[in-house]
């Protein structure tokens, strides 16, 4: 990695161009503190600059993927509506904000992006794998979306991203009632792409899944990230123009001729890397 990565929440790991993010505090069931706030932005811009990354996968050491937001930051928005009224929801909002920031910076990475969850994925979990890419799970994975039951709701973006992963009826009911939900009703609805046997053949499975990705073109895969977010949130037509620019731009035949080649004869396609900045 052209980048080093310190943080005190993820324990940061590399194999090729695959590179594994792992909550790294299973003491408190990988809780997301406020350090998790602030590195996972300043991470997600290292891997976004460092031209060799293809893939990212994001787990939870431990007994637990994680069990939400921490007390320490419920204390922090919580200390705001002590102030008076109008400046203490200016400076409330404007936190709000910046942990909306944190997980989108995952959406707006330009390589793809894979939640491995097990056990327990609650509240700001449900936050954290909306804004993945891809998300399998273990059997025992149980997710919930929590936040009503402490007298509020979700406002980091399970009740923007879910919608649009799953059918919203079911969203409304899970988001209403804040009952837990088994990987399986998951796998069901399309949130989850697969379930696997225990933690280890989950985080392993994403593994696999992004060292499978890491090998096609890095164009290619920006090209089709960014196509899916974009229509997601505009008509079709607006997505067709998108891509149809998109494509007029980036579509060259160096990674077309390597492709056909390598299949020509049965062989894996070997892409360069992606430009770093400083070249």
């Amino acid at each position: 990695m052209t980048t080093k990565i310190q943080s005190t929440f993820f324990e940061t790991s590399r194999d090729g161009a695959v590179v594994h993010l792992e909550m790294n505090k299973p003491d408190k069931a990988n809780s997301m503190s406020p350090d998790f706030w602030k590195d996972l932005p300043l991470i997600a811009t290292a891997l976004n600059m460092d031209p060799e990354v293809r893939a990212v996968v994001i787990s939870g050491r431990g007994k637990h993927f994680t069990g939400g937001m921490d007390l320490a930051s419920f204390q922090d928005i919580l200390a705001l509506t002590k102030y008076e009224p109008a400046r203490g929801a200016f400076a409330l909002r404007d936190l709000i904000l910046k942990l909306q920031d944190a997980l989108t910076s995952l959406e707006t990475l330009r390589v793809p992006v894979i939640a491995a969850t097990h056990n327990t994925c609650l509240g700001a979990g449900v936050d954290l794998i909306s804004a993945c890419d891809i998300r399998i799970a273990s059997e025992d994975t149980s997710f919930g979306i929590e936040e009503i039951l402490v007298g509020m709701a979700a406002d980091v973006g399970t009740l923007q991203r879910l919608p649009k992963i799953m059918p919203p009826g079911i969203v409304r009911e899970l988001a209403y009632t804040g009952r837990r939900f088994s990987a399986e009703e998951a796998k069901g609805w399309g949130l989850v792409n697969s379930v696997h046997a225990d933690r280890e053949t989950t985080v392993k499975a994403a593994l696999d899944m992004a060292r499978q990705i890491a090998a096609q073109s890095p164009v290619a895969i920006a090209g089709i990230k960014h196509a899916i977010t974009y229509a997601r949130d505009h008509s079709v037509t607006d997505g067709l123009d998108q891509i149809a620019t998109w494509n007029s731009g980036m579509l060259r035949p160096d990674d077309l001729m390597k492709a056909i080649q390598a299949k020509m004869q049965k062989q894996q396609a070997i892409y360069d890397d992606l430009l770093s900045d400083a070249n």
